[in-house]
């Protein structure tokens, strides 16, 4: 065995006659392993989020989205669908029209979205699965699906046939129009069904068949906004990439993450902000580990001097308290470790914690996360190791 792993081994385990240096010692093995199982926890839980994210952007937005590059809408022709049906990894594909619209039911009004959808759609965004009262769009009829705080703010009611949901947009034209009343193209829908997903999405979308938004804006049959997209698991990329070299500068394509850049963008921030915080935490902890190291120093200077007699270097003596400092820190990180993953999987397991009556925090073991704790925690032992045992030299021990 290594003469100076062995002597750090025997230093580390073996209690100190000095009461105080135990104590001290104690109290850094304790900060290690509440600093690596704070930061290991933090880690997971943005994973957590992250994951969390990802499934419920499954069911709001596509894998990629087409838009025009220049306008608001564009024609559906046969050479778009034959390049869409030709190209590899795409699965399904649907045709959107989204536009502002005013909406009114009794005598409450609301802006919002409407969003003109085929019967495609469920296949690529699985909206229909957010549905909590009701049913998806009958495509057969006038129908909508409304997001819960707009059914709220309008009072709407779920196969309410009292009275329909009207929808109102702006006629096209330049002309001065003198009766109000003829300012606005507009069309009955029936609701049938609410959806809930998010604060804001609730207030912004109004489903309905496509045809019902064409001829709401009067656009041509071919007439869209959009052409959302189902890709193959984790092929996304690689269908944009041969999409865009077919439809050309025309047509701008986006993935999911491109569409939600702001909110990974904040996402990863907060994360990278939080493994910051920690390991600014960690460093103050640390410092416990350098005077622990510094006492033992302090305390086996007689033993040093007998090393150094029998033919031990300073270089050695020296890596003794580094492997020491090393030693403790590994220690405390495993110990931290362990229980965050214990606390992960009783969380997975048992629900411990929840952000509503219904969902649980999410959190999930990932190994880049146990590698950033490692690395973290291990330079930074190893580097307060350094430190106090650069307090070693001839002099003091002699």
């Amino acid at each position: 065995m290594n003469f100076s792993l062995y002597i750090a081994k025997r230093y580390l385990f073996s209690k100190s006659s000095n009461n105080a240096i135990n104590i001290i010692t104690k109290i850094a093995s304790i900060g290690v392993i509440v600093g690596s199982l704070s930061l290991f926890i933090v880690l997971s839980v943005f994973s957590g989020l992250k994951t969390f994210s990802s499934n419920f952007l499954n069911a709001t937005d596509p894998d990629i989205r087409i838009t025009a590059s220049k306008g608001k809408s564009f024609k559906f022709t046969d050479s778009i669908q034959n390049k869409l049906v030709s190209t590899k990894n795409v699965l399904f594909y649907s045709k959107v029209i989204e536009e502002r619209a005013f909406f009114k039911h009794k005598k409450k009004e609301q802006i919002a979205y409407i969003k003109g959808v085929d019967s495609n759609y469920t296949k690529v965004v699985r909206i229909d699965t957010l549905i909590y009262s009701g049913k998806w769009i009958d495509f057969s009829k006038n129908t909508a699906v409304v997001g819960s705080k707009i059914a709220n703010k309008l009072s709407i009611g779920v196969l309410n046939y009292g009275e329909a949901l009207t929808i109102l947009v702006p006629k096209p034209g330049k002309n001065y129009i003198s009766t109000p009343n003829k300012a606005f193209q507009k069309i009955d829908v029936q609701a049938v069904g609410v959806f809930s997903i998010s604060e804001e999405l609730d207030h912004k979308f109004v489903f309905t068949s496509l045809e019902v938004s064409q001829k709401l804006l009067n656009y041509s049959e071919n007439q869209i906004s959009a052409i959302d997209i189902k890709a193959a698991e984790n092929k996304a990329s690689a269908a944009i990439e041969a999409l865009q070299n077919k439809l050309g500068p025309d047509f701008i394509l986006r993935s999911r993450e491109q569409l939600n850049a702001v909110f990974y963008k904040i996402l990863n921030t907060e994360r990278l902000v939080a493994y910051l915080i920690f390991t600014l935490v960690l460093i103050i902890a640390i410092f416990n580990v350098i005077g622990s190291i510094i006492m033992m120093i302090l305390d086996k200077r007689k033993n040093l001097k007998t090393l150094y007699n029998l033919g031990a270097s300073v270089k050695e003596i020296r890596s003794i308290f580094v492997l020491q400092g090393f030693l403790l820190t590994f220690g405390g990180l495993v110990i931290g470790i362990s229980l965050g993953s214990l606390l992960i999987y009783l969380q997975n397991q048992f629900q411990l914690f929840m952000i509503t009556r219904t969902i649980p925090y999410p959190i999930e073991f990932k190994i880049s996360n146990l590698l950033i704790v490692f690395i973290t925690i291990t330079l930074l032992g190893y580097i307060s190791a350094r430190i106090a045992s650069s307090r070693i030299s001839k002099d003091l021990i002699v």
